[in-house]
């Protein structure tokens, strides 16, 4: 479980002038990571990497023990891994099942009963099996972004790379899904980017934050969390040294940032600390621009 299953090396990703990623080194092992970070962090350039979609322009990149900047081990990678894109279009007509079939196809599952019997598999695991026979056109948000995952779980496969997988999900089904993805980390690679770090909390006991194309944290969630402790207030009103601050529902104002001295401090959660780091690597940021 120790084993590391995807490594970068100083990976640099550039559109233009701009750098989507640089310089990230960053080791997986089994189990389930979160990516969390502003928008245009690079986490879909990230993912879109380790999923073979996109190559990078400087650095080293190895997944499940193949290069995928090679066309060889591109397919050894292809075979072992699952991938949820942040968008997908769908073929027109397929029904939902005969969508999943076909998917199974290009993953090389030749024997239909065999076939099949994954394909039911998956739909049950997404809890679909209701809506299987209908068409693609005729589901729900929320139901096309389960499909989408059943196929990233076909063949149960080494590495998932989930990119914004709770999109459109309603409390119950985010349950559902956490319990699909927490019994997937027990043997497989799992990568979730998400802005919901209630999902990251609930899931994960790692979590990685990117930001401006650069890792900002990497480590054990509690950690994160342990570096907000003393930022974080109740109060009657919004206090002017705060970061952010926001009235909760019991009428009170929970503050975060650098508190006065009679603060009434509270417990913060991943989504104070996540907060603070990103604001506080900003402000270190324009201070260095003003130097």
């Amino acid at each position: 479980m120790n084993t590391t299953t995807v490594a970068l090396t100083d990976v640099g990703k550039s559109y233009g002038r701009a750098d989507a990623l640089s310089d990230v080194t960053l080791a997986l092992r089994p189990g389930i990571t979160g990516l969390l970070g502003p928008n245009g962090a690079g986490k879909t350039t990230m993912l879109r990497i380790l999923a073979t979609a996109l190559a990078a322009d400087r650095g080293t990149v190895e997944v499940l023990g193949s290069d995928p900047g090679t066309a060889t081990g591109r397919t050894a990678v292809r075979r072992r891994l699952g991938y949820v894109p942040q968008e997908t279009g769908f073929p027109r007509g397929f029904t939902a099942f005969s969508f999943l079939d076909y998917l199974a196809i290009l993953k090389e599952w030749s024997d239909a009963e065999t076939r099949h019997a994954e394909v039911r598999r998956v739909v049950e695991l997404v809890d679909l099996t209701d809506v299987a026979p209908k068409r693609v056109s005729a589901l729900s948000g929320g139901q096309r972004r389960r499909l989408v995952l059943a196929q990233a779980m076909i063949g149960q496969p080494d590495l998932l790379v989930l990119d914004e997988p709770t999109t459109g999900l309603d409390p119950a089904q985010r349950g559902r899904l956490r319990d699909v993805l927490g019994r997937a980390g027990e043997s497989a690679t799992v990568l979730i980017s998400t802005h919901q770090t209630e999902d990251v909390a609930a899931l994960c006991e790692r979590v990685v934050v990117l930001d401006g194309g650069r890792v900002l944290f990497d480590g054990a969630v509690t950690d994160l969390v342990r570096q907000a402790t003393g930022r974080v207030w109740m109060a009657d009103d919004r206090h002017p040294a705060a970061q952010h601050a926001w009235r909760t529902g019991t009428g009170r104002v929970r503050n975060v940032g650098d508190p006065p001295p009679d603060a009434e401090l509270i417990e913060p959660d991943l989504e104070d600390a996540y907060l603070l780091l990103v604001g506080d690597a900003a402000h270190d940021a324009g201070l260095e621009a003003v130097s």
